[in-house]
């Protein structure tokens, strides 16, 4: 599984990466990593509007959010 690794970026690189990704595929799993709450949550409204499911794994002060459809 492809794992778009958005650390560093200030928001909205996250959300922009997240949403190309989501477009190119159209459906199946992939994963992101973010290292800020923002992105976190910019990236799970984001994908609750598009109707993707989302679930959030936190690992010290990073995020690994994968997104399903």
């Amino acid at each position: 599984m492809e794992i778009k690794d958005t650390r560093g970026l200030l928001c909205p690189e996250p959300v922009l990466i997240t949403k190309k990704e989501m477009e190119k595929q159209g459906s199946g799993t992939f994963q992101v990593l973010v290292d800020s709450a923002a992105a976190r949550d910019n990236i799970t409204r984001l994908a609750k509007n598009q109707k993707w499911e989302i679930s959030i794994e936190q690992h010290g002060e990073e995020f690994l959010l994968t997104l399903k459809k």
